[in-house]
């Protein structure tokens, strides 16, 4: 989802979409872009948002640093399969529907993010995403 929405901010021209990838345990020698941990999490302040796409249950750990941020002041977003706790977390949370695949929920967020419809930017992530689903469902879903 990282590189989409990476993709996204280029095409789009919209900066603030580009994203840093934060993996649970970077390996030792990844590259500079594939090597932030955890302690991202615990460095946001005021001001930044966090997007956390999580398709199983988040584990504790990442519950606690998602919540210290949000005390912090980070806004937080996420993208789950219906995770109860990580949505009472986030300040906006979208669930993948059961009968789209968390990738293909992944890939119309990331479009969604970056439509450069001037009509649609005027309008948030939530409408966007709606009219995509729409596109990809038809009009009788």
């Amino acid at each position: 989802m990282t590189a989409h929405l990476d993709d996204e901010s280029r095409l789009s021209g919209v900066a603030e979409l580009s994203p840093t990838l934060v993996r649970w345990s970077p390996p030792p020698d990844a590259p500079p872009h594939l090597a932030v941990g955890l302690a991202r999490l615990e460095a946001a302040r005021r001001g930044e948002t966090l997007f956390v796409v999580a398709q199983d249950t988040a584990p504790v750990p990442l519950l606690e640093r998602v919540n210290d941020a949000r005390k912090t002041g980070a806004t937080i977003l996420a993208l789950d399969s219906d995770d109860p706790e990580l949505d009472a977390l986030a300040h906006e949370a979208l669930a993948v529907p059961e009968a789209l695949s968390f990738d293909a929920g992944q890939h119309l967020v990331s479009a969604a993010a970056g439509d450069r419809d001037t009509g649609s930017r005027n309008r948030g992530l939530r409408a966007r995403l709606a009219r995509l689903l729409d596109t990809v469902a038809g009009p009788n879903g």
